[in-house]
């Protein structure tokens, strides 16, 4: 028994279909946003300005990718664009 489905479980091909591709939809959407957060957490860990630096544009490109993938609403990536330039500014 899956994890994530129950004990009324679907009968019809196209919901076992569908409940195979959300299933693996659900790995790979965890898999991208766990990756960003994880690069966020490593900038805002950083000390030094010139590595944070060219950190920033890699990690508002991983951002921009989820919202692509509508993994997260574009205002949440906005506001951690500029929560994170506003770190990397105020470094020494």
């Amino acid at each position: 028994m899956h994890p994530h489905l129950g004990n009324d479980m679907a009968n019809h091909n196209s919901a076992l279909k569908r409940i195979r591709q959300s299933e693996k939809k659900r790995l790979r959407n965890r898999y991208y946003h766990k990756t960003a957060r994880t690069a966020m957490k490593g900038l805002r860990n950083e000390e030094d300005k010139k590595v944070a630096t060219e950190q920033l544009p890699l990690v508002i490109s991983l951002l921009d990718k989820l919202v692509k993938k509508n993994i997260i609403h574009k205002n949440k990536a906005a506001n951690l664009k500029s929560k994170l330039t506003k770190h990397v500014n105020k470094l020494a």
